[in-house]
């Protein structure tokens, strides 16, 4: 919402944090975290959920949020994170993992990084109606 200046979403810290928790809880979450050695500082994380569909050939993953702290960019910490939800991935037999990026210049960084990460651009585009 910072990058774009419209609040696109309503968050409320605690709610936040109650929502995750119940989602951890009954596996509709599964959260990978990043933490400093040096200090434990927690510097960043990404979440995904589990999907199934004929199109992906049964069970696959989509991330629904991946974040690292600014002084902690261009150091790795997106990329292990990553790993690691490819080893989960393989680990509960997904065949792919999705994320969507907003198609908007502000996020052409962010659209570059998960290229690199091996992503491929798979058309669509993501909608939302609210319920």
């Amino acid at each position: 919402m910072d990058r774009i200046g419209i609040d696109a979403f309503h968050f409320d810290l605690e709610d936040t944090k109650s929502r995750l928790a119940e989602f951890i809880e009954q596996e509709k979450n599964f959260v990978f975290v990043a933490q400093d050695n040096e200090n434990g500082e927690l510097i960043g994380f990404v979440t995904v959920y589990e999907g199934f569909a004929l199109y992906a050939e049964g069970a696959f993953g989509t991330m629904a949020e991946l974040y690292v702290r600014p002084s902690y960019r261009s150091q790795g910490i997106g990329n292990m994170l990553i790993q690691a939800l490819k080893d989960f991935g393989d680990e509960r037999g997904w065949k792919r993992l999705e994320v969507t990026t907003p198609p908007l210049p502000q996020f052409d960084a962010t659209l570059a990084f998960y290229e690199r990460e091996g992503f491929e651009i798979s058309g669509g585009r993501k909608l939302k109606r609210v319920l």
